[in-house]
């Protein structure tokens, strides 16, 4: 689906990789090599916990504990082949990062990191006192891998293991972030309100990261174990997470071939400077450890999202999002009668502490409608669309959808029945695409999951969710935009973004908040056009905004607000000659 001109580089760097052993080059340098392939493969894990899903640990290293004494132990105790060790060295990986997952990504702010540093202290600890694990000894005559009867046991013939696992692993991180669970997962970085008003499983998504880094730790700590042929807790302990977590933001926290090229960078100068520095300096001062950190200071000061992209500028650009026109057409919903009852908020209230932000207001919005939701600055007008869309919990009073009450429903409930909304203040992702920002919507409307992401069995589905966001973008006149980064458009064309993707949603009703804000005169009359389309197809629309002209010959039924208070109700020409409504405008509206 994509027109990739990195292609050449990446067969480049395979061919390299392939001839690298066979090369007259030191011993030392293949071991270094190897080296920089298993902490690869934590790297990459990181780039997706930390620089994707916005969640920081310094812990992975004790996770590749796991998979390297899982393997240890049921090879020297219990006579397992080494292969057979390696689906159960994920497993015990992927089991521990279940429930310490679901403790980690409850966490927020600094509480968050200090929590994998926590338990990443305690495994460690724990590696150093279990008897079965060789206490602090650890574990040594571990068979090495072999195939077919040959045995690894050289640097060189490991190498092509190592280096075989980190590229098939880079490239199901990348085809899982170039999905729609990998949308939902990238969308998490923006906060998350957003994508889980669009049905996105926060929490299920902060898990996947979690257990996918962890089980990539694990591989890491089975090749190891491997490699080296014995095992202690040495490599397990905080200092590695501490530099693993370097490796992964030097090289470019977002990036997955970042993570490969910062874990040699790290590795490499580190290495350099161990070398050099003592001839230099002549001290048994380790002031190479001194010069690494003011390194590694400089460059996170002068490259904030790591060096990959630096590197990436010099490659051959990438090529424009080619989408197949013979995709299938998604399902669409069955909209409800014109005229019957869609939303229903019955005495809703939400007060903050002693604040009374909405005080039982009620209205309703019917199908094929556009309502609008009026009031000065502070009348509770956003406060009521974060009810009825779940993001805020009612103190009191329901809300229902069709007779459904929606009241103590998660916003992703709340989407699944067709209301799909804009924020007063844009909630787009700046670094995703247009055309991903908007796909993002249709979230709902695919089924696809991590495994088939994985492993791009995806495909079809995939173009079909993309043809929906690029039918969506020509429908409110952003098509020529769709391969550009959604933070370099203007504030009136995000406005607009958002409601293309709120369409892609294939909504029964669209909650827009303050959607003409920012946009020129000729923009707001497409955008009634637009709405005026959507009402004839029987879609309804809740709308807030401060445009009153815009307001007034467009909604088929005004709601206004004041201090929270429903004040009137009714027909646009009645609302705009009620007194408490001009006393609230002062006098705007009249």
């Amino acid at each position: 689906m994509m027109a990739n001109k990195h292609l050449m580089p990446g067969i480049a760097a395979i061919a390299l990789l392939a001839v690298f052993p066979l090369l007259p080059v030191p011993p030392f340098w293949i071991t270094l090599a190897n080296n920089i392939g298993l902490a690869s493969l934590v790297a990459i894990g990181l780039v997706l916990l930390t620089g994707v899903g916005g969640l920081t640990s310094f812990g992975q290293a004790a996770f590749c504990g796991f998979g390297a004494y899982t393997t240890a132990v049921l090879t020297t105790a219990y006579g397992f082949s080494p292969w057979v060790t390696l689906p159960l060295s994920l497993l015990v990986g992927g089991a521990v990062a279940v429930p310490l997952g679901l403790m980690t990504v409850r966490l927020s702010g600094h509480y968050l990191p200090l929590g994998t540093i926590a338990w990443g202290l305690a495994i460690y600890y724990l590696y150093g006192r279990i008897e079965l694990l060789g206490r602090y000894d650890g574990i040594t005559g571990i068979p090495p891998l072999n195939i077919a009867g040959y045995p690894f046991l050289s640097g060189q013939s490991i190498f092509y293991v190592i280096w075989v696992f980190v590229i098939l692993t880079a490239i199901g991180a990348q085809n899982l972030l170039d999905s729609r669970t990998g949308r939902g997962i990238r969308a998490l970085r923006g906060g998350g309100q957003a994508a889980e008003a669009f049905g996105v499983n926060i929490v299920r998504a902060k898990l996947i990261v979690f257990i996918f880094a962890a089980i990539v730790a694990a591989l890491s700590g089975w090749l190891y174990a491997h490699m080296q042929r014995s095992v202690n807790s040495t490599p397990f302990g905080l200092n590695m997470g501490i530099e693993y977590m370097l490796m992964a933001v030097v090289g470019g926290s977002g990036y997955i071939w970042g993570a490969i090229f910062g874990s040699a960078f790290v590795l490499i100068v580190k290495e350099i400077l161990q070398r050099v520095m003592p001839e230099l300096v002549g001290t048994g001062i380790n002031v190479e450890m001194v010069v690494f950190g003011v390194l590694l200071v400089a460059i996170l000061q002068l490259a904030r999202n790591g060096l990959w992209p630096m590197v990436a500028r010099l490659m051959p650009m990438k090529g424009q999002l080619s989408i197949p026109t013979s995709v299938r057409k998604l399902a669409k919903r069955t909209l409800a009668p014109a005229g019957s009852p869609l939303i229903k908020v019955d005495r809703a209230r939400k007060a903050f502490g002693g604040l009374v932000a909405v005080s039982d207001v009620s209205f309703e919005v019917k199908a094929g409608q556009i309502v609008g939701l009026i009031g000065p600055n502070g009348a509770g007008k956003s406060t009521t669309f974060n009810l009825i869309t779940g993001i805020a919990s009612l103190t009191s009073g329901s809300v229902s959808y069709q007779g459904q009450p929606l009241t103590g429903n998660s916003p992703r409930e709340i989407a699944k029945h067709g209301i799909a909304r804009t924020f007063q203040h844009a909630k787009i992702l700046p670094d995703m695409s247009v055309l991903e920002n908007v796909a993002l919507g249709a979230h709902l409307r695919g089924s696809a999951g991590v495994l088939r992401s994985f492993l791009r069995l995806d495909r079809e589905e995939e173009a079909t969710l993309l043809a929906e966001a690029a039918y969506q973008l020509d429908r409110v006149g952003l098509g020529q935009y769709r391969d550009r980064p959604a933070g370099d458009l203007a504030l009136g064309q995000i406005r607009i973004l958002e409601i293309a993707r709120a369409l892609a949603a294939d909504p029964t009703i669209l909650l827009l908040d303050e959607p003409a804000a920012g946009l020129r005169h000729g923009e707001k009359q497409e955008l009634a056009n637009l709405l005026n389309k959507l009402r004839q197809e029987g879609v309804s629309v809740l709308l807030v905004e401060h445009d009153m002209g815009f307001v007034m010959g467009l909604v088929d039924h005004l709601v206004v607000l004041d201090f929270g208070t429903l004040i009137a109700e009714g027909r646009p020409a009645e609302v705009r000659r009620h007194p408490a409504v001009v006393a609230a405008y002062l006098g705007g509206v009249a």
